[in-house]
């Protein structure tokens, strides 16, 4: 397939870029082109504006990955405009493109994240559960899927990912949570009760390429593991694959107030289940964080 990839060069880009390079023409739209060149070679083109692409013809599928980071910063309504900016405006543009292509790519895979679904406390849930958007990073989502779907016809299917943490040694979250581990004062936030949805980073891409290959699936897909975790849990299988303690605890107070809004991202349980993934036939690598987390150190 000839494949325009944007975020190709974050976290998950670069590892599904190195996946499908072998096989498939790609392109990247990337702001520096030269770090396109540097990551993976001459083989993946690289361009700066989508504008510069009158359409999407040439394209067998797109899959979008571009997005600011949502709990780098805290967010001030100046951060809050530029995560929005980053998601929509790109998606929005791209759908566009998809409109304007005479014989547009068939599959249109789109970002999104567990965060749609907003804090869900133990309950366990799937793609079905209907929610509304009451906080932020609910709105993002919202919001963005709303756009991508705006891709769809009888010619183009759209495919949504619903991400959870996902772990990789290279970078995201998990790198960052690494340190005060690494300084022995690692441990739960709060009473770790909260559930996390995660994901180990090979299971994440080889999620993408399941849908990308497979002509049938739509819609929404939690790319979460089969077992998602309480925080407790978490932090555990995260200590002991670095072979380091596991005795503080990270007051709730303390993240609220080093986060502000953005605690949320921590503090909000979401026991998400990927079942439109299984029901297609997707078979985990990782399905629990212990194995997951080992595997990676």
């Amino acid at each position: 397939m000839n494949i325009l990839i944007t975020g190709g060069t974050g976290l998950i880009g670069k590892a599904l870029v190195a996946k499908l390079q072998p096989q498939h023409q790609l392109t990247v739209l990337s702001r520096d082109k030269e770090k396109v060149t540097k990551v993976f070679g001459d083989s993946v083109a690289a361009i700066e504006r989508l504008d510069d692409l009158p359409h999407l013809n040439d394209f067998d599928a797109v899959i979008n990955l571009a997005g600011e980071p949502i709990a780098d910063k805290r967010w001030s309504e100046q951060q809050k405009g530029i995560i929005c900016t980053s998601r929509w405006g790109l998606t929005e543009k791209l759908v566009e493109k998809i409109h304007a292509s005479s014989t547009p790519p068939h599959t249109f895979i789109s970002g999104s994240a567990v965060g749609y679904y907003g804090d869900q406390q133990d309950h366990p849930f799937d793609e079905t559960l209907v929610v509304h958007a009451d906080d932020f990073a609910q709105h993002v989502c919202h919001q963005w899927e709303k756009i991508a779907l705006k891709g769809a016809s009888q010619h183009t299917r759209v495919c949504l990912l619903r991400t959870g943490v996902v772990l990789s040694a290279e970078g995201g979250a998990l790198k960052r949570m690494m340190l005060p581990y690494q300084l022995g004062l690692g441990g739960p936030i709060g009473k770790g009760q909260q559930y996390m949805p995660w994901i180990h980073i090979d299971d994440m891409v080889a999620a993408i390429i399941h849908l990308l290959d497979s002509p049938a699936l739509q819609g929404p897909f939690n790319c979460t593991a089969p077992e998602p975790v309480t925080n407790k849990r978490f932090s555990q299988a995260l200590a002991s694959a670095l072979k380091r303690p596991h005795l503080f605890c990270v007051p709730t107070v303390a993240i609220k107030v080093m986060m502000g809004e953005a605690s949320h991202l921590l503090l909000d349980s979401q026991r998400a289940l990927p079942h439109a993934l299984e029901d297609s036939g997707f078979k985990f690598q990782h399905p629990k964080v212990e194995e997951a987390m080992a595997s990676l150190f």
